[in-house]
């Protein structure tokens, strides 16, 4: 199939893009940089039809479909199928072995318990929920919420011992990366691979979707030879090769807008009957509704990959 490369259409469907990213979500980033990296051309489509699916990201040319939930992802069924594999010469040597895991278990865990747990869904709302009403978001959130606990083996009774070790782990992979990386342009010297794009959108998404008070964030920062290499690579194979309409990746932001201060509150003002009436009316209505999105979400639960729409961009 690398044969046919240059007739082959490709597209890369994956979430919108926000915090001056080409895609958000933190599933998505890896393999929308792979490509990058590989120097494929394709075509970059948005789909936010099921906002939790987890087929997101998939690629497809043709009658082709590689989704995020088959066959360890969308980067390893590349690899698998010869589409476009960046580690060919690396998948046998140790140290690529000990840095995947380091990557794609003790960062990928990090990062999830962030985004959902550490701070509390603060960049969850742009990069899946923005389009839909606040109280299926706001149910979505909390399902996502679950199962994330759920997937790092957290419970009331460990919450506090996991969260000490998730960051502990986090520490040392950051110190094992920034050791191993030095100067270096990728992390095997003079090639790009898999764990760059896995290692780069980390990066990437930490520094520019995450805010300042993220602890994850700050324990990356120590290591500045790692921020360094995420903005050359960032400006070389992102910004340097993109002709889409995309929004451009920024440098990175110093510090993430904060919320402003709450406003004084005003004078209380005694409501009348018929408003007393109407709040409560209104909180049955909210009431319902939240019961019947809870319904919707069981039973509609996610959606097959003939249902997701999307609409086209020119990478």
């Amino acid at each position: 199939m690398e044969g046919d490369q240059e007739t082959e259409v490709y597209t890369l469907v994956a979430r919108k893009p926000s915090f001056d990213l080409p895609t958000a979500c933190p599933n998505c980033l890896p393999a929308y940089i792979y490509l990058k990296l590989a120097q494929l051309p394709f075509e970059l489509a948005f789909n936010s039809t099921f906002p939790d699916s987890d087929e997101l990201p998939y690629f497809e040319s043709g009658t082709y479909v590689a989704y995020n939930n088959e066959d360890g992802g969308v980067i390893e069924k590349l690899k698998k199928d010869g589409i476009v594999n960046l580690d060919s010469q690396l998948q046998s040597l140790p140290e690529y072995l000990s840095l995947k895991a380091l990557i794609v278990s003790w960062l990928e865990e990090a990062l999830t318990y962030e985004i959902w747990v550490g701070t509390e869904g603060i960049s969850t709302t742009k990069i899946y929920y923005s389009d839909l009403p606040w109280v299926i978001s706001k149910v979505l959130f909390y399902k996502q919420t679950y199962l994330a606990k759920n997937r790092l083996g957290i419970t009331k009774e460990n919450a506090e011992q996991r969260e000490k070790q998730i960051y502990k782990r986090a520490s040392e992979a950051y110190e094992a990366l920034s050791t191993r990386l030095g100067e270096q342009k990728f992390l095997f010297e003079d090639r790009p691979s898999s764990l760059d794009a896995f290692l780069l959108s980390h990066i990437l998404f930490i520094i520019q979707a995450l805010p300042v008070t993220s602890v994850l964030r700050c324990k990356l920062l120590e290591h500045s030879n790692l921020v360094r290499y995420a903005e050359k690579l960032k400006s070389e194979f992102l910004e340097a090769s993109s002709s889409s309409p995309s929004p451009p990746l920024h440098s990175f932001p110093s510090s993430f807008p904060r919320k402003s201060s709450k406003p004084k509150s005003k004078p209380k003002v005694e409501k009348t009957e018929e408003e007393k009436k109407f709040k409560k009316r209104a909180r049955f209505f909210l009431a319902a509704q939240f019961l019947a999105v809870v319904i919707y979400v069981s039973v509609m639960g996610g959606g097959s990959s003939e249902e997701l729409e999307y609409e086209d961009e020119d990478d």
